[in-house]
């Protein structure tokens, strides 16, 4: 039985060109990347006043995660071209044919070692990348003003009950333990503001909300009044206030998971969330199918004039994979796909077809 990989000194060889190209190009695009992006936001943040060189550091402390994240599968692909096109020029390819390795045996170093990056990848994405977009979207939220203290409470909610509105500072807990602070009541009659209360702090009691502390303004009268405790909200459930705004980006795998099953038993619609859920998995493998997409370019003869155009192949085959992971993306957006497809459908047919091609024309 043939061994899968060649001996461990090609083996290793192969596997530290491939991830020293692709983190080259990597800090490579996110330093080009991270500039033009700053360009255009630093003026914003020093718009702020009181803001300086800290909060621009401090801006990309939290937006280099981001960009790492989205262009790292990008790397991958341009890497792999790299060491492939470097060892084809080089004859190492023919050399290892040679010796009586299949296509497959060639790839399979790469392949072991993009499943290493896709492991660091998905690591990376839920300990860095869903904190840091987090941090980003609330200080974004503020227009870079001072920096909310994150205690992983939902901030400025607003929930309507019948043509009443409710706006909330700060909403934590959950379900019945669900608590506000800094409420503020807007009763409407049509288009017309009635009157406007606010309140201290609020909690569940019984089918509605108690709020402490209220002071009533009456818009028709001018007339301001202390009112105490009073029961707001009878038609408005805990998780109208804590399931607000619930964004896959700034959630963990986990924490996505959890906010999911709490939207379903609220009833709530979910697919939208189950394809991002699902594609923070296949997000991170796609590094995998890399070598794959790009092993057009390891064979053929490199006197030929045609590694260049091999190349590309596989650099077009690569790009094409991403506009079909987010334009499957999109459409679970929308409903149109159900989740696993839109977030696995991609990966499997590109899979089918890197396979197909290597098979035709190398195996």
């Amino acid at each position: 039985m043939r061994r899968l990989f060649p001996s461990n000194t090609v083996a290793i060889y192969m596997a530290r060109l491939f991830l020293v190209r692709t983190f080259a190009i990597l800090f490579a695009l996110v330093l080009v990347l991270q500039a033009l992006d700053l360009l255009s936001e630093s003026g914003k943040i020093l718009a702020q006043p009181g803001n300086g060189q800290a909060q621009v550091l401090q801006y990309v402390s939290l937006r280099t995660p981001q960009i790492i994240a989205r262009f790292l599968p990008f790397s991958v692909l341009l890497g792999t071209i790299l060491t492939l096109t470097q060892l084809n020029q080089n004859s190492e390819i023919i050399s290892l044919k040679a010796g009586g390795l299949s296509a497959h045996q060639v790839l399979a170093p790469l392949i072991l070692a993009s499943f290493g990056v896709a492991a660091v990848s998905f690591a990376f994405n839920e300990r860095v990348v869903a904190r840091a977009t987090a941090t980003l979207d609330a200080w974004q939220h503020v227009d870079f003003g001072p920096m909310p203290v994150d205690r992983g409470n939902r901030t400025n909610v607003w929930v309507r009950d019948g043509e009443n509105l409710i706006q909330a500072r700060e909403v934590s807990g959950r379900g019945e333990a669900t608590q506000l602070r800094g409420i503020t009541v807007y009763t409407r009659d049509g288009a017309t503001l009635r009157t406007l209360a606010t309140a201290q702090t609020g909690r569940r009691d019984g089918g509605a909300w108690r709020v402490d502390g209220v002071d009533e303004f009456t818009v028709a009268t001018g007339k301001r009044q202390h009112l105490g405790a009073i029961r707001v909200a009878g038609g408005v459930r805990p998780d109208q206030f804590t399931l607000q705004n619930v964004s896959a980006d700034g959630l963990s795998f986990a924490q996505l998971s959890t906010a999911i099953a709490d939207l379903k038993e609220a009833g709530r619609p979910t697919k939208a969330l189950e394809g991002s859920l699902w594609h923070k998995l296949s997000g991170p493998l796609s590094a995998v199918l890399m070598p794959l997409l790009a092993a057009v370019a390891a064979f053929g003869v490199a006197r030929s004039g045609k590694l260049f155009v091999r190349a590309v192949i596989g650099m077009a085959l690569g790009f094409t994979y991403f506009v079909a992971d987010n334009f499957a993306l999109a459409m679970g957006n929308l409903g149109a796909y159900p989740p696993f497809l839109a977030a696995w459908a991609p990966f499997l047919l590109f899979f089918l077809i890197g396979e197909a091609v290597l098979i035709r024309t190398e195996e």
